[in-house]
């Protein structure tokens, strides 16, 4: 297995000391904020473990300026993260389905000061957020039974996508002939990805 560059494990490091997991937690969570584990936000979904988040964010290769999809948003934390990485030439977007959690993670969002991300209430019957010309960048922090074909679709020329099926993570990369390519990155636990 080839190693990443130190540089890209400096950027996670660094994204995740200016974008503190406390600051999306709730009020009752932020003592266990520093906790190796996943927290409870509410509404049966949880802040995933950062040792996995990590993980995620080193396999999906986040390049400055890109286009990325935050599926599952949650509290924000993610969105937040993946906003630090693009800088301010990119853009992301954060969808939520459950409308209570998608308004606090906003808001959670809009206090990073980071207006080029974003985080909204997913649209009902809609997985992801299809857009022309697909994204540069998918991470889904919801564990799919099967891989969604309507999130491969969404990944762009040169994309990638990091997603859990079942215990598995996976990660899709869009070939530049427009062909597919899966690989297994391990086993975790996901909260499951609901597909309306």
């Amino acid at each position: 297995m080839v190693s990443e560059p130190a540089a890209e494990h400096d950027d996670i490091a660094r994204a995740m000391r200016a974008v503190p997991r406390r600051d999306f937690l709730p009020r009752s969570q932020r003592p266990f904020a520093g906790q190796d584990q996943p927290l409870p936000i509410g509404r049966g979904q949880t802040s995933s473990q950062p040792t996995t988040v990590a993980a995620m964010l080193r396999l999906l290769r986040v390049p400055l300026g890109a286009r990325v999809l935050d599926v599952g948003a949650g509290s924000g934390w993610t969105t937040a993260l993946l906003a630090y990485l693009t800088g301010p030439q990119g853009s992301v977007l954060g969808v939520e389905r459950d409308s209570r959690l998608s308004e606090w993670g906003a808001a959670n969002l809009a206090r990073t000061g980071m207006d080029w991300a974003t985080l909204e209430h997913s649209a009902p019957g809609v997985l992801g957020k299809p857009r022309e010309n697909g994204w540069d960048r998918i991470l889904v922090s919801a564990a799919a039974a099967a891989l969604p074909r309507t999130l491969v679709d969404q990944v762009g020329i040169g994309g990638r996508m990091v997603i859990p099926v079942r215990t598995t993570l996976l990660l899709i990369e869009r070939l530049p002939d427009g062909r597919t390519r899966a690989t297994d990155h391990g086993g975790y636990r996901f909260v499951p990805l609901i597909e309306d």
